[in-house]
């Protein structure tokens, strides 16, 4: 059996995980499959021109608004009827989850969850979240995961079917010469070298890890600038850090230019305390540029020994020799980028995503099991 239809449900999200499921939204549709897309209404934008049903799955736990989803998803489910429901994310999984119970033994769709991140830190949420994960794990008939840490932990939680997912970042072209000089200036570079980072500003992605790198750079007498694209919840902490300590950072925010930027950098630092398969990882090597980052997560997958410098996560001494080896080191700075153009080209392609994503939905449409917890 072929899947026919497909429906995504998707939380709340401002950054790879929108896209990601934007980009399997799109490509499927384009090969004639009939894509519903269910999430908050903050969302709609990532997908013109596909069906969208708003539901308002929150990143923080409300049981009233929490219940209120579940029966919201299990009517909106009903009435388009999919053959398969892929669900991004611990909250959006086990929205889905809840929504699709099976009663009086009739049949149900498929629900494939793909994993995105890592537990948190905090010990109420992570109580939180281990709940979730035993819902995603007992309802879903294929669990899908970033990073192999994160496929280990799901199989503990006993899913039965766990694999790696397939997170391509969108293709770009390349940027101009006259994109990367603008970007330069808009930098303030100067004759100066350029440390990009881009990403949310939370704790995960080590940007304060990262800035501490920075200050210790000084003692080496390296003071490149530090473009940090981005925009979230440490916003002003990083900001605060930066007058205290003087810093050259620009702040760019949120930016759609980033193979100018990209081109504009020197190196490309990727501090975070966890990752999965990073868009930006992806969108380097590509570009063919050095890179440092985490050894962490699903990066290193991504990378493999020589197409970035991996340093250990959350450390800002190693940051910082590392930055210091790849700024004095122009031999090192070529070698890495060669590596990165060199692994780009293994990279899976967003056809490829597309293409495992439909053969996953016909397998788990064919399948005679289905959860039933």
């Amino acid at each position: 059996m072929t899947a026919q239809r497909v429906a995504y449900v998707i939380g709340t999200t401002t950054g790879g995980t929108g896209r990601h499921v934007a980009m399997l939204a799109e490509g499927c549709a384009a090969r004639g499959l009939a894509v519903t897309v269910f999430g908050p209404g903050g969302t709609k934008s990532l997908f013109p021109g596909v069906q969208f049903g708003a539901v308002d799955i929150g990143s923080k736990p409300r049981p009233a608004r929490d219940v209120a989803v579940v029966r919201r998803l299990r009517g909106l489910l009903a009435d388009c009827a999919p053959d398969v429901v892929h669900a991004h994310g611990m909250r959006a999984g086990a929205a889905a989850g809840l929504a699709l119970r099976r009663s009086g033994g009739g049949h149900r769709p498929a629900l494939q969850v793909t994993v995105h991140n890592a537990a948190p830190a905090g010990l109420a949420s992570l109580a939180v979240y281990r709940r979730l994960e035993r819902v995603v794990a007992r309802r879903s008939d294929s669990v899908l995961c970033v990073s192999g840490d994160l496929a280990r932990r799901m199989r503990r939680a006993g899913a039965r079917h766990v694999a790696l997912a397939v997170v391509v970042a969108p293709a770009a072209a390349a940027a101009s010469a006259d994109d990367v000089a603008r970007a330069r200036a808009e930098i303030g570079a100067q004759g100066r070298q350029v440390v990009l980072a881009v990403g949310r500003l939370a704790r995960q992605k080590g940007f304060d890890v990262l800035l501490e790198a920075i200050i210790g750079l000084r003692g080496r007498g390296l003071t490149p600038v530090l473009a940090l694209a981005g925009d979230g919840p440490m916003a002003g902490q990083l900001a605060s850090l930066t007058r205290q300590a003087d810093l050259p950072v620009r702040f760019l925010r949120h930016r759609a230019d980033i193979p100018a930027l990209l081109g504009a950098a020197d190196v490309v630092v990727v501090p975070s305390r966890w990752e999965g398969q990073p868009l930006i990882v992806q969108e380097a090597l590509r570009a063919g540029r050095p890179i440092i980052a985490s050894r962490i997560g699903g990066i290193p997958d991504l990378t493999g020994e020589d197409g970035a410098l991996l340093v250990r996560a959350g450390v800002p001494a190693a940051l910082e020799a590392a930055m210091a080896e790849v700024l004095s080191n122009p031999s090192l700075a070529e070698s890495l980028a060669a590596g990165a153009l060199a692994r780009a080209r293994v990279l899976p392609s967003q056809a490829d995503a597309v293409d495992a994503a439909i053969a996953g939905y016909a397998r788990m449409a064919a399948g005679a099991d289905r959860a039933t917890a």
